[in-house]
């Protein structure tokens, strides 16, 4: 598998004269370890390659499994459209006009609806999809509404098959497809003309990672499989490829992904006993609720879980490659260094990572339950009240219980990475010819025990006592 790495080649020199010394410089990439190291590594990731080849092989759905819409939610038809007219009309005239309604109370504005002789719009929406294509139907948009409509503007329509003809058709959404493909390029560009090779790189595993989650995860959560199953061996997947695609098949990437393994259990471990302890059922809100509804064999507390490891995985990722990499460029500048003094280097870099990847986690989830807890705000809930709510507890538990598998990984990662380029079988020291830090010629004991150019030297001296010798014959 070619790597993001830049990778040192031997020269045929160097690798037809087992004496000769390769210049190394500490600008380069971490050597390889020694073949006796990587046996040990394969040893334990290739069986667990191979499980989770024969996870997915086992498990893989062939699809998700073919049912008819239920008309709710989600799960109704859509096809695309244009809003062809839009014009004022009265709200009286086409019977949208404020119902009464109760005295509200106090501190609460009244309820919606327009106010009697009031404008509203009344769209013309031109169905441009589908089998009725060029049919067109009118809607009614209240002053108050969230959203207006443009002539010429695209939306998103749903199919009511029962419903009558006037109202098989409804608008439930604008089409957002345009600028959304733009923003995706943005960031497609903005990867590859920073990352240059790497990003390429990392852009091909995101679209891996996509077609694992929407080929295999879900489509095989739906068939019934065991959710926290799935996850585990479609996690695994993504692991393996985004890791080994963005920084090659490496010691270095091996062990960044026994790290990440090792917190991956850990978090499945957590998330386990919490969920049970909690009494958490994962049906929190309407769009669980319609899936479970609509696919009764699927467990949904396995499903919470598996959202929980899965959503853990891309931060883990980051944290146990910074780890390892520090570890190794460690090495690689006091090659000398044992792994205790290794370890604590590395750990000081790992706790300022902790320090800011976990406080972006929990800003992360508590910006996207930012409604929610607005709500239990208005609603002057106490703290006790909210957090033991269980829509709450949910984002708590999944929260807590990814940042403990994350500061976990820190830990964990720096002390495999320690060991792994201590316990290397090439010895202790400098690299054979190897300068030091300071650019100076090493000194007689670096490397085999030759100065910089060694042999070079040693036979440049033999050849001038030779000659002198020669010379007193003569």
């Amino acid at each position: 598998m070619s790597s993001c790495d830049d990778r040192a080649v031997s020269s045929p020199e160097h690798q037809t004269h087992p004496h000769s010394h390769a210049h190394a410089h500490g600008h380069g990439p971490a050597a390889p370890v020694s073949r006796h190291l990587r046996k040990v590594i394969a040893a334990v990731l290739i069986p667990f390659a191979a499980a989770v080849v024969v996870g997915l092989v086992v498990l893989w759905p062939g699809g998700a499994p073919a049912h008819k819409p239920s008309g709710v939610g989600f799960d109704q038809p859509t096809e695309r459209a244009t809003v062809v007219k839009v014009e004022q009309v009265n709200c009286a005239d086409v019977h949208a006009e404020q119902q009464p309604q109760p005295t509200p109370p106090p501190g609460q504005p009244p309820g919606g609806g327009a106010a009697k002789g009031n404008d509203c719009q009344q769209a013309t929406i031109k169905v441009t999809t589908g089998k009725d294509t060029g049919r067109t139907f009118q809607t009614v948009v209240t002053p108050d509404a969230t959203r207006h409509y443009t002539a010429g503007q695209d939306v998103v329509v749903t199919y009511s098959p029962k419903a009558p003809k006037d109202l098989q058709y409804s608008v439930s959404d604008v089409d957002r497809t345009f600028p959304m493909w733009v923003l995706a390029a943005i960031f497609a560009f903005a990867v590859v003309v920073v990352g240059r090779l790497r990003g390429v790189l990392a852009l091909v595993a995101l679209a891996a990672s996509f077609g694992v989650l929407t080929l295999f995860i879900l489509p095989a959560i739906l068939q019934g499989s065991n959710p926290l199953l799935v996850a585990v061996v479609g996690g695994s997947a993504i692991m393996l490829i985004a890791l080994y695609l963005c920084h090659g098949l490496t010691a270095r990437t091996s062990v960044a992904v026994l790290g990440t393994l090792a917190s991956l259990l850990l978090i499945g471990l957590l998330g386990s006993v919490f969920i049970g302890w909690a009494l958490l059922t994962g049906n929190i809100d309407d769009t669980t609720g319609l899936v479970h509804g609509l696919y009764p064999n699927i467990e949904i507390r396995g499903l919470l879980l598996a959202s929980i490891i899965i959503g853990s995985l891309g931060v883990l990722d980051d944290v146990t490659v910074t780890q390892t990499a520090a570890v190794w460029e460690l090495k690689e500048a006091d090659p000398s260094a044992s792994w205790r003094r290794l370890y604590g280097a590395a750990m000081r870099i790992g706790r300022d990572h902790i320090a800011s990847v976990v406080n972006t986690l929990v800003l992360a989830y508590a910006g996207a339950a930012l409604p929610l807890l607005l709500l239990f705000s208005i609603a002057q809930s106490s703290v006790g009240t909210v957090a033991s709510s269980e829509v709450v507890a949910t984002e708590i538990v999944r929260t807590l219980v990814g940042s403990i598998g994350l500061v976990a990984s820190v830990p964990l990662t720096t002390l495999l990475a320690a060991l792994v380029v201590s316990a290397d079988r090439r010895g202790q020291g400098a690299p054979a010819g190897a300068r030091p830090a300071d650019g100076s010629a090493p000194g007689p004991g670096a490397g085999s025990g030759a100065p910089w150019g060694g042999e070079e030297a040693t036979a440049g001296r033999s050849g001038r006592r030779g000659s002198r010798g020669r010379r007193r014959k003569r």
